[in-house]
This record gives structure tokens, C-alpha cells and sequence, in this order.
């Protein structure tokens, strides 16, 4: 037997098939060790033939299958082929992203633990711990050897001797959120909820778009179709933008579904994750839930998936190969003949473009469940709070409300997306910024450790006690970030029990999950946090959303800027009411006559994507327009440049082809000039349509040992 094996090495080298004999059976899609060069590799099975090519004498034998089940099964090997087609990866690492990175080091394996049951009575005399060791089997039933053990010692040893008692070994799962338990609920569709169900349905098109309103129940109608699947004998595929969310999400799915669910993400430890993924493999979990990764689940026969918030920037990829979430989940769907479905109170302006236009189903689904209203919004001119000689970040509205929604006993969420004390630290004397040594970006105090931090590298620094340009000590911290605002509430309200939520506090796997657990059995009165708090998340008790620096997101360098504000805005605003009492939301502003978060306060999407559309068609910039970035990276800046040069001739050629369907083409240093010790540069092109994007790729091709080179499609972040 042949196999045609492709070389776990990334490289685009040795990015071809190899053929090796193989003696014993193998199946496409199973992992082998097979001798390459003057060592041994680990390698995929792309297929499996009769005779090869090459002459028998030639061919090398595989060492060993690794796995008894083939790592990926068909649908898999299917996509990854499209995904190192489609990106220009080696196919090595489009196969990687189908299985747990700690499975190809070999760093991580199945558990056994022993059991101990009772087997019969046998003849005891004089061994008292013998005879308690058998009267606890009888009572307790089968248990842990080790605790049987710990308990009564040699007398375990004895009992097997004798045949009184049987101990098995048996593989035994990892449970990554085993104290999320989801409770049991009635789920009876609203007449809303049962329309959206059946369009979604009864629609001849792969992709639906979900658009409804926060609190309007698109949850229930992603439950009802993974239901329906699963009773078709299918498998479910579900995606959320955060980490954050999925504990929250996972109990509502072990509620409805118990063990036939699986939890994917990158927060998970290394057995956790081969467990959940094995499970996923043999069949014995059905439904993946998880942020991006999770797309690539080894589950087969899908029957629907879903992409909840699809708007976020999250479900594109940073790391090589960068792909789009939706990408990927379109070719899976497309595969198995099933619905993809996309839900967002704030879709992407591309998206509901799309829809708008037939190419996806359109549902709506306008109003709150129970026919709760959306909360008010109060616009506050934080311009005329610093004119009344206001210099705290809450404004008299805002601790007012507070104030009131305290004593009521009800619970308020404070959303600034900034962490850290203070945004920028500089020298009063001189004008002297702290920057990060590795990145070309200001570093941010953060009080609590009392440093100075990148929050691209994550480099630290001591905190200045002068200024190392001209030795002045008068230090300011500009700038307001999450830590700053706790401290400051604690001024305020002296007995109120504040949580704080972002990438300093939610470190672990249950980072996330305890602070909201602790936030929604009323252990705290005020959560403060960034995007994390924005989406998702339902907390009957809240009736107070506070959003500090509204406008911050507005003048980001970015033609998406207009469409991000408007959607954190609204998703952070739709956390309150969710219950029974009516809700309010303080948005703090130093531009209130923005029509973006005018549009926002109104919960306009409508009249917001008529704007933006319009803004978008006249300045051409994406749905209307490609932009394709293509960058260049290095930690030699020369090597960097000599990377870019030759690139860049390239794209000229492409440029200089084909120039009517060019809008711009420049090469220029990448907004932030060097991150993580490494310097950058781009070439920005803006393209009338995709025709000339395989050409694009090709160009960008570049075989370097000092320099990486990459592609991005309307990249989510222009940093």
C-alpha cells in the first residue's frame, strides 16, 4: 500500500507530496511518523493508492500510524486543500488548524485512572480494614482506586487477591468547565422566534442573516435549530466572537443538549482541549461550541452552523493562514448541504449589503421578547462638564444614576474600551512620552502593579520617577483607562462591590466565566470593562449601562470607524433591561451632535447603514472597493526593506497591467512602524473588484529566510 503523505513542516520548500509504503493499514487522514531527510517527521495522509509513480526501491516505509482514528476525516482534508489553495499557505499549515496543537508535539495524551468495584464475598478473618473496604464498595458503588487506596491502604491489595474486589483501568475525559451546569428551562417559541425559525428554514439560500435587536431572543432560535438538526442525526457547529461568552453560551447548550457538547478555544489547557477534540472526533460530542477556531471541529455531517455577533472584528485571523471566519464556514456549509446562519443586533455593513441584495436571506426580528422596551439613552455634552469645572470621567448624570440604581438595589455596567490607569505617561517639561522598546507605541500605567505596559508585546517597565530625557519630575498621566475608573468609583460610592473586566483580570481559562458568574449572582453592584462587557452577556438586574469616551472609537484611522462606534455603542447599550425593570443608558460624549451615535442612541441600524452606505459608495471603500494590504515584517529593518523591494516591483508589475482597476496603490511604513521587536511595511492597494487578487498573492510569494510577507483582505485592523 501507498501513501501519499504530506510533511508536517511548514515550509513552502517542502510543501509536495511524498509517497511512502506503508505495511499495515492506514487510512487517508490518519497521522504517521515517516523517515524525511536525515530524521523523522510526522506527516498527514492525503490518500491512499496501489502503486506509486517512483520505483518500489525508492520509496521509503512509513515508521508508524500514530493515531487508531484518522485525525481528520474527509470533509477536512477537503478544506484544508481550499484553505492552503485559497491563502497560499503550505499545506501543512492549513492541516494544522484541524487538530490540537499539543497532539502534533506530542506534549499531551489520554488520562486512565483504576476503579475499584466490588466483585463478590469471599472468607475475611481478623482484617477489619478488609472487611470495611468491601462494606464501603457495597454502599458507594464503584470508586477511584487511589481515593479506595488513601482509605484503606494494603487492604485494597488483599481484596483483589482474594477476588472480592476488580479493578479496571479506563480512559477518563477532561472536563474544561465542569462546574458550568445550564438550568433546564422552558423554551416554547414566541411567534417571533417560531417566523425566524421557519424562514431560516423554508429559505433556498445557504446563508441566512439573523438581524435582531439585543434582548430579542436570537439565542432560542439558534437553540431551535441545532435541535432540529441533532434530531436529523447531524452535528451543529456553533461560533461566538469571545472567549467571554462561551462558559455563558455552554450552559445554555448543556441545558438543552447535556454531554453531546463540546467546548473549543484557545483558553482551554492542553488535555482539556485534545479531550473535547477527541470526543468531537469519535462522535461522541455533536455540537462544537467555541470562538473562531472551532470552525475547523472535526464533526462530521454538519447540519447548521451558526456565527453569533457576526460584526466582530475577532473572527478574522492575525496569525498565518489569516483567514475569515465566515470564509471557512461557508465552505463548510456548502460541503454538507446545510444552513449557515449569521446573528448580530449590528451586522456588518458588508453583510446586510449582501442581504439587502438577495444574496443572503434576510430575517428580522425587531422587538425584545416580551415586548420589553429598549432602554433610553441620555446624551451627555462632557464638553459642558468640564466648563462646570468637572474633571472626573463620570459626569453629574452618570453619578446620579448610579447613585439611584444602588440604592435601588439594582446593578449598573460601565463600558470603557481603554485597560490600564492611564493612556499615556509624558513629561510635562519636555514633552517626553514613554514608548515601548520593542514597539513603536506609548506604554500605558497601569496602578495595580504600579508599571509602565505595552499592550502590543506585552513588555514591562518601571514607572518613571523622572524624566529619562531631561530629568523633570513632573510626570502626568493623560488619559483614562479601566483601573483609573474603578479607583475613581471607589471614591464615590465607598461601599459598592466593583468587578473590573479585561485582559488584566480575565487571565485563565475561567477568567472570563468567574468574574461573570460572580457579576450575576449579585456579588457585585458595578461591573467595569471593555468590549468584554459589550455583547452577549444578560443580566436581568441591570438597569443602568454607563459609556464613558463614546466617541473615542470615531476618529481611529479606519474606514470602519463610523461602523465599530456605532456597534459597540448599541450592543454595550442593549445589556441593560434586560429583565423586568426598564432600562437606562448614559452615553458621555465630547461630539453629541454625531450623527453616528445619534443613530445609536435612536438603536437606528436602518438610518446608520443608510448613512454609512452612501458614505462608502462616494468615497469607494469596501462593499464598493478591495482593500488588500500586503505586509512586510522582520527584526532586521534592512532585511525588511530588501523584502518590501522586491515585493513591491512585483505589485508594480500587477499595478502597471491592470491600472483602471487600481483606486490606490502606495507602499508606505505600517502605521505602527515595529511591534514585538520587529519592523514593518505595507503596500496599500484599493481595488474596484477581486479579479486581480489570485495575481496579488502570486506576487506576494516570497521566499525569505529573514523577512514574512503576508496578504490581507479588508483587514479588520489597519494598525
Amino acid at each position: 500500500m501507498i501513501c501519499e503523505v504530506i510533511v508536517d513542516i511548514a515550509h513552502s520548500e517542502v510543501d509536495k507530496i511524498f509517497d511512502y509504503v506503508c505495511d499495515v493499514p492506514v487510512q487517508a487522514g490518519a497521522r504517521v511518523a515517516v523517515p524525511f531527510g536525515r530524521s523523522a517527521a510526522t506527516g498527514f495522509v492525503i490518500r491512499v493508492k496501489e502503486t506509486s509513480d517512483y520505483p518500489a526501491d525508492k520509496l521509503k516505509k512509513v515508521y508508524r500510524v500514530e493515531e487508531g482514528t484518522p485525525a481528520l476525516n474527509a470533509e477536512c482534508l477537503s478544506l484544508a486543500a481550499a484553505v492552503a489553495k485559497r491563502y497560499r499557505v503550505p499545506l501543512a499549515l492549513s492541516l494544522r488548524l484541524f487538530i490540537p496543537p499539543e497532539m502534533r508535539t506530542g506534549k499531551v495524551a489520554e488520562t486512565y485512572r483504576t476503579f475499584a468495584r466490588f466483585a463478590e464475598d469471599v472468607l475475611i478473618k481478623n482484617a477489619p480494614q478488609q472487611a470495611a473496604c468491601l462494606a464501603f464498595l457495597r454502599q458507594n458503588g464503584e470508586t477511584d482506586a487511589a481515593v479506595l487506596r488513601a482509605k484503606f491502604g494494603g487492604a485494597v491489595n488483599a481484596l483483589v487477591k482474594k477476588g472480592g474486589i476488580v479493578l479496571e483501568k479506563r480512559r477518563v475525559l477532561r472536563d474544561p468547565y465542569k462546574d458550568v451546569e445550564g438550568k433546564a428551562a422552558e423554551h416554547a417559541l414566541t411567534q417571533m422566534q417560531r417566523r425566524a425559525v421557519e424562514a431560516v428554514q423554508g429559505t433556498d439560500k445557504t446563508v441566512t442573516l439573523l438581524h435582531g435587536v439585543t434582548g430579542s431572543g436570537k439565542t432560542e432560535v439558534y437553540l431551535t435549530l441545532i435541535a432540529d438538526a441533532l434530531q436529523k442525526g447531524k452535528t451543529a457547529l456553533f461560533l461566538v466572537p469571545e472567549i467571554s461568552l462561551t462558559p455563558q453560551m455552554l450552559a445554555q447548550l448543556r441545558a438543552r443538549f447535556g454531554s453531546a457538547v463540546a467546548i473549543l478555544h484557545s483558553g482551554l489547557s492542553a488535555g482539556e482541549r485534545f479531550d473535547e477534540w477527541q470526543r468531537l472526533r469519535e462522535g461522541s460530542a455533536r455540537i462544537a461550541v467555541g470562538a473562531r477556531s472551532a470552525v475547523f471541529a472535526p464533526v462530521e455531517n454538519v447540519g447548521i452552523l451558526v456565527i453569533d455577533e457576526e460584526h466582530d472584528g475577532s473572527y478574522s485571523s492575525e496569525t498565518a493562514p489569516r483567514y475569515n471566519t465566515f470564509d471557512i464556514a461557508f465552505l463548510r456549509a456548502r460541503y454538507n448541504g446545510c444552513k449557515l446562519v449569521l446573528g448580530s443586533a449590528t451586522p456588518s455593513v458588508e453583510t446586510y449589503k449582501r442581504a439587502l441584495d438577495g444574496e443572503f436571506a434576510l430575517v428580522r426580528m425587531p422587538d425584545r421578547i416580551n415586548a420589553r422596551p429598549l432602554p433610553d439613552v441620555n446624551i451627555v455634552d462632557m464638553r459642558r462638564e468640564v466648563k462646570r469645572g468637572n474633571p472626573s470621567p463620570f459626569s453629574a448624570a452618570l453619578r446620579e444614576r448610579l447613585a439611584a440604581t444602588l440604592s435601588e438595589g439594582q446593578q449598573a455596567i460601565l463600558f470603557l474600551n481603554r485597560r490600564g490607569y492611564s493612556q499615556t505617561v509624558l513629561c510635562r517639561d519636555c514633552g517626553y512620552v514613554a514608548k515601548c522598546e520593542q514597539c513603536d507605541v506609548s506604554l500605558t500605567y497601569h496602578s495595580e502593579e504600579n508599571c509602565l505596559k505595552c499592550h502590543y508585546c506585552g513588555a514591562r517597565y518601571k514607572m518613571l520617577t523622572a524624566c529619562p530625557s531631561c530629568g523633570g519630575t513632573h510626570i502626568y498621566y493623560a488619559g483614562t483607562g479601566t483601573q483609573r475608573v474603578v479607583g475613581d468609583l471607589k471614591k464615590l460610592f465607598p461601599s459598592a462591590r466593583i468587578l473590573r473586566m479585561d485582559n488584566d483580570t480575565t487571565s485563565g481559562k475561567e477568567g472570563h466565566y468567574r468574574i461573570l458568574r460572580q457579576f450575576a449572582e449579585r456579588q457585585a453592584d458595578i461591573l467595569v470593562g471593555t468590549q468584554m462587557v459589550a455583547k452577549g452577556h444578560d443580566f436581568p438586574l441591570v438597569t443602568l449601562v454607563g459609556i464613558l469616551d463614546a466617541d473615542m472609537s470615531l476618529h481611529f484611522p479606519d474606514y470602519r470607524s463610523n461602523e465599530r462606534t456605532f456597534q459597540l455603542v448599541t450592543q454595550v447599550a442593549g445589556r441593560s433591561g434586560r429583565g423586568s425593570e426598564r432600562g437606562d443608558v448614559v452615553l458621555q460624549t465630547y461630539d453629541p451632535d454625531n450623527a453616528i451615535l445619534r443613530f445609536a442612541a435612536a438603536y437606528d441600524y436602518e438610518g446608520f447603514y443608510r448613512h454609512e452606505i452612501n458614505l462608502r459608495a462616494a468615497t469607494m471603500f469596501p462593499p464598493f472597493a478591495l482593500i488588500v494590504r500586503v505586509m512586510v515584517s522582520s527584526a532586521d529593518d534592512r532585511a525588511a526593506l530588501d523584502a518590501l523591494r522586491t515585493v513591491y516591483e512585483r505589485l508594480q508589475a500587477v499595478y502597471l497591467s491592470a491600472q483602471e482597476e487600481f483606486l490606490f496603490f502606495n507602499r508606505m511604513h505600517a502605521p505602527i512602524k515595529r511591534i514585538q521587536g520587529k519592523y514593518r511595511y505595507q503596500v496599500l492597494m484599493r481595488l474596484t473588484s477581486r479579479n486581480l487578487l489570485e495575481r496579488i498573492y502570486d506576487a506576494a510569494s516570497l521566499k525569505s529566510r529573514d523577512a514574512l510577507v503576508w496578504v490581507e483582505e479588508n483587514p479588520s485592523n489597519l494598525n
